[in-house]
């Protein structure tokens, strides 16, 4: 990876992670730190990227970067959304629709995300394609990166996929499902009438799923704000939720977050989840 654009991006990389404080990102000061920015470990450690290759990056050589790297990178270093197109174009990679699994996350609500430190918490799109998890949500529901095409949208695996099913109790699947439909016609309505994304999941949900097309077909309406749900977790059984949501400007992201149900013993099984991690669960939807 040798040309003028990735002599470029090395150098746009490096001004960027210059700009940024270690408390900006969550990461410690310390006291002997020698530059004011990020090191370029720092980096690597936030964007899931080993640090030769993205020592590598920052000298304009190695490989080109993959779309999901680029999202990383531009997560990790809080990019805005002009200068995540333009590190986008630099690697001359697609510029990602609006919306998909590598959607831009508003730098305010990640440094929001970081510091939700003890609870489990995640931004979603407005059709349920999960952008950034911190730990303890990856521990409570499992890791939602990975997915391709039209199974990055929860909603989509939940009509689709019977394993993404087990996630929530079997009673409790028929509300889930009308929430979940309800949600997704709110969501849609707000959008564009030509909005294609909406408009290609609606579609291909009532080719492939009966029951979604029996629930469409009601019209009911409704935000999913705040819900109060029990979560199958495989190694410590049901933990009952609230799950709150704040939602962005343009309604197109959600920040969730999850707190323990006051009368319940969910707060000890919170406090399991660091433990456990994500070290029992295993997606088998992938």
């Amino acid at each position: 990876m040798r040309s003028v654009k990735y002599t470029e991006l090395g150098v746009f990389l490096r001004s960027r992670r210059e700009r940024i404080r270690p408390a900006d990102v969550g990461l410690p000061s310390g006291p002997r730190r020698r530059v004011s920015g990020l090191r370029r470990d720092e980096v690597a450690q936030l964007a899931g990227a080993s640090v030769d290759y993205y020592i590598e990056l920052e000298r304009g050589a190695g490989s080109q970067p993959s779309e999901q790297m680029l999202a990383a990178l531009a997560r990790a270093l809080r990019l805005s959304a002009d200068e995540r197109d333009y590190l986008y174009r630099l690697a001359d990679r697609p510029v990602p629709v609006h919306g998909g699994a590598s959607s831009h996350v508003h730098p305010g609500m990640l440094d929001l995300l970081g510091r939700l430190t003890t609870t489990p918490a995640q931004v979603i799109t407005d059709l349920h394609v999960t952008l950034v998890q911190n730990p303890l949500a990856a521990a409570l529901i499992g890791d939602q990166s990975g997915f391709t095409g039209a199974r990055v949208s929860f909603v989509h695996r939940w009509f689709t996929d019977p394993d993404a099913r087990r996630l929530y109790p079997e009673a409790d699947h028929e509300a889930q499902s009308r929430s979940f439909v309800a949600d997704l016609r709110a969501a849609a309505a707000r959008r564009a009438g030509n909005d294609l994304e909406a408009r290609s999941m609606i579609r291909s949900l009532l080719g492939v799923s009966s029951e979604f097309a029996a629930l469409w077909a009601d019209h009911d309406v409704a935000f999913r704000r705040d819900d109060r749900k029990r979560i199958v977790h495989p190694t410590l059984g049901v933990i009952e939720v609230n799950c709150l949501n704040l939602f962005s400007e343009d309604g197109r992201q959600r920040l969730l977050w999850f707190t323990p149900a006051v009368g319940t013993d969910s707060a000890e099984l919170f406090e399991l989840l660091a433990v456990v991690g994500t070290q029992e669960i295993v997606d088998s939807t992938r």
